[in-house]
């Protein structure tokens, strides 16, 4: 007799779920679910590119260095190193997936961003690389046995079974809820910059995958950490301008046409982001709040900038501006979270059969502060491994997330002791809260007022969106409070009333809650 195959649901079609669900079909019955089309995800927006250590001249241990030094001493060390050394391999998995990366006299283009020592950073067409990257693998996907595709499908909850994940409670584009059933959940479905009324994210970017795992009693942890870009074009129909643009040469300057990072920091434009950021705040600021303006103009004109950032040139264009002729109006938006749900260096998660990968996972890679073009190679690295679980490629002693000393897990803290709704918010509402009182300024003060009023909120509704809005709420809250927890400066974090670091905080704050959901939380079972 034949052995059933195991059923695996991979939640979101970023580089992440799409890596995950390519290795696990070979063994596995896959169903991949996505809210949007399988296409569609944070994955196709990245412009930079990814990092990796592929060329004679640099070294993993290099890129290294830089990991740990832009994560302000936060990074599990043994997840950088995971990530630096099985970098180049996966890169050239992408490669034979058939993703084409550009080349330069016969080689792989380099590209600098900042806090990188090395021009490590590689790109394909241009400043389309997360699309070049998003479409290989999304035709990949389409021609794989074994995976079947849920598009327009929202993950209302993880279900659980004896505190195991045992599927998911789904609903589908007629509003239907149904009940996917599955031997293992695996997590990919992204961030959630939505929690912000200025984001570089989708409008599908709304936590949907680390809500359910925190209401499914998962661990997450480093969730005060939100990295903000310090460069999205100031206009209604904003756009992220990428730091490869900075890495090119182009500066920032003030209201009166003046460079103002050169007595920031040493590194100036290409400083770390949070500095970046922070400079851009405090000198829009000073301006009363008119944007900084990114100058672009002698980086080689018309031609070049149409050449290397095809995207964002027909972007900046199509909003009426010319940046071969004049600086651009740019402003900081939220980016990358770096928490998450916090996984070990399989993607295992602290609920038994509940995986994570990709910007939806804390694998400790980033720390307080993600390096830039990092966020696909981990994706990459870590989808391929969790996977690899699967098809038995790896032997691994029972499970045990805690023993990674960085994170401190002794200290796992509860979330919503104080959650006692009284009246409804909206999401606009909320994101004007969040990017006041937990933006990239942060204190005490503000962070205590914005969590009461979020304490005494609740979202009203059924529909989807609503559904979103709730989980953008629950994620809210838990910013909120690890922000005010964190009394000192650290990455991405900046409070103005402990503007430094502290040693007695290296480590990392992690919060769970009482699972709420159960298999009967849907009524109809959906065969895979």
């Amino acid at each position: 007799m034949s052995i059933p195959r195991e059923h695996i649901v991979v939640v979101g079609s970023g580089i992440a779920g799409l890596i995950a669900t390519l290795r696990l079909a070979t063994t596995h019955d896959v169903t991949l679910v996505t809210k949007n089309e399988l296409a569609e995800s944070n994955t196709r927006w990245a412009q930079g590119g990814i990092a990796a250590a592929m060329f004679a001249d640099d070294s993993a241990e290099a890129h290294i260095t830089d990991t740990l030094i832009a994560g302000a001493h936060l990074c599990d060390k043994a997840a950088v190193r995971v990530l630096c050394e099985e970098g180049p391999l996966r890169i050239h998995d992408l490669i034979r997936f058939g993703v084409q990366f550009d080349q330069r006299d016969g080689e792989l283009a380099k590209g600098l961003e900042a806090a990188h020592s090395y021009p490590r950073v590689l790109h394909a067409g241009g400043d389309s690389t997360g699309l070049s990257i998003e479409m290989a693998l999304v035709h990949a996907v389409r021609a794989t046995k074994n995976v079947q595709v849920l598009e327009h499908t929202f993950v209302a909850d993880i279900l659980l079974r004896n505190g195991v994940a045992a599927g998911l409670s789904i609903i589908k584009r007629d509003g239907q809820r149904q009940r996917l059933d599955a031997d293992a959940v695996l997590l990919a479905s992204g961030g959630a910059g939505q929690l912000f009324l200025h984001t570089t994210n989708p409008g599908g970017a709304t936590g949907d995958g680390t809500a359910a795992a925190l209401r499914a009693g998962a661990e997450i942890a480093d969730s005060e950490f939100y990295q903000f870009h310090p460069t999205a074009l100031a206009h209604p129909e904003t756009f992220l301008i990428s730091e490869a643009v900075r890495g090119e040469g182009a500066v920032l300057l003030d209201a009166n046409g003046r460079r103002f990072m050169q007595a920031i920091h040493p590194l100036a434009e290409l400083a770390p982001r949070d500095i970046v950021a922070r400079g851009i705040a405090l000198q829009m600021a000073a301006q009363n709040g008119k944007p900084v303006m990114l100058d672009a103009t002698r980086l080689g004109g018309e031609e070049f900038l149409r050449t290397r950032f095809p995207s964002i040139d027909a972007a900046v264009r199509r909003r009426g501006m010319d940046w071969s002729r004049e600086p651009i109006p740019v402003t900081p938006a939220a980016h990358y979270w770096m928490g998450g749900v916090r996984t070990d260096l399989y993607g295992r998660t602290s609920v038994p059969r509940l995986f994570a990968v990709g910007e939806t996972a804390c694998t400790g890679v980033h720390g307080a502060n993600r390096l830039a073009s990092n966020s696909l190679l981990e994706s990459l690295v870590f989808a391929w491994r969790c996977a690899g679980l699967f098809l038995g490629e790896s032997t691994l002693p029972s499970f045990n997330i805690n023993t990674a000393a960085e994170f401190d897990a002794t200290r796992v803290h509860p979330l919503g002791a104080q959650y006692s709704p009284e009246r409804s918010i909206d999401r606009r509402s909320l994101q004007t809260l969040m990017w006041a009182a937990a933006g990239i300024e942060r204190n005490g003060h503000d962070l205590e007022t914005a969590l009461a009023e979020l304490n005494a909120t609740r979202v009203e509704g059924s529909s989807v969106a609503a559904l979103e809005t709730a989980n953008l709420h629950l994620l809210a809250r838990l910013v909120m409070t690890a922000a005010l927890t964190r009394t000192e400066s650290r990455g991405a974090h900046f409070r103005s009333d402990y503007p430094h670091p502290s040693p007695a905080w290296a480590r990392s704050l992690v919060y769970s809650q009482r699972a709420t959901v159960s298999t009967t939380d849907a009524a109809e079972t959906v065969a895979p």
